[in-house]
């Protein structure tokens, strides 16, 4: 399941967004912007080199898009990406790190973000990323996307996973939301039921799926065809 270049067809442009660059090496965000900005409608809207000032800058700018850097002085990445999705739930996160691996890959959905590319892959990689993550999907680097779909698929004999056919047609449609990034909130208000409705769902499909967290549920929505990087 690779996504690279040779490989994913290149979908219609994203419309308008406006995209704050986080990065503590300035020819980073240079280069950064310079690849955006040459995309119709992509605007760089701000620039921040540490944890802290990044969510200054995001309560004050509102932006569409984050592309971080994962590690930051002051404030990692990782829970810069956290702190983010608590105070803008709706701004989409792509993070950038010098290192590909499964566990860090899963660290990334742990902390909320949708998206992530190797700094040595951005040039090819990154405009894609944006493109799905904009449409709700999750976007790895190719080589990470087969790590982490690897690790998962080794982990199998640990765990009982439930054939994705046998989780009622609500119990689909929780996860692909949750999968997507959708807080329960969220989901409640697009499924017109109770926030505690969700969160007992949310509760026994975890249980049952022998899933631990959210992004064991991304991992298991792709395989099981719920949704699709």
């Amino acid at each position: 399941m690779s996504l690279s270049p040779s490989t994913l067809a290149k979908p219609q442009a994203v419309p308008e967004l406006k995209i704050l660059v986080a990065d503590d090496h300035e020819l980073m965000r240079r280069g950064v912007r310079s690849l955006l900005e040459a995309e119709h409608g992509w605007k760089v809207v701000g620039e921040a080199s540490n944890g802290q000032e990044l969510l200054k800058k995001a309560q004050d700018i509102k932006p569409d898009i984050i592309v971080l850097d994962i590690g930051m002085p002051v404030l990692n990445g990782l829970e810069a990406s956290r702190r983010l999705k608590k105070i803008l739930p709706a701004v989409k996160i792509l993070i950038l790190s010098m290192h590909d691996s499964e566990q860090m890959a899963r660290a990334v959905l742990e902390s909320g973000a949708r998206g992530y590319v190797t700094k040595a892959d951005t040039a090819r990689d990154l405009v894609l990323a944006i493109e799905a993550i904009c449409r709700n999907k999750t976007f790895f680097t190719s080589h990470v996307d087969q790590l982490v779909l690897e690790a998962f698929l080794q982990d199998d004999s640990s765990r009982k996973k439930m054939p994705a056919d046998r989780l009622t047609s609500r119990q689909r449609e929780i996860v692909q939301l949750l999968a997507e990034g959708k807080t329960s909130k969220e989901v409640a208000a697009h499924l017109n039921v109770s926030v505690k409705t969700v969160e007992t769902h949310r509760a026994n499909i975890m249980k049952r799926l022998g899933c631990h967290s959210v992004s064991d549920l991304v991992v298991y929505a792709i395989r099981n065809g719920i949704m699709h990087l």
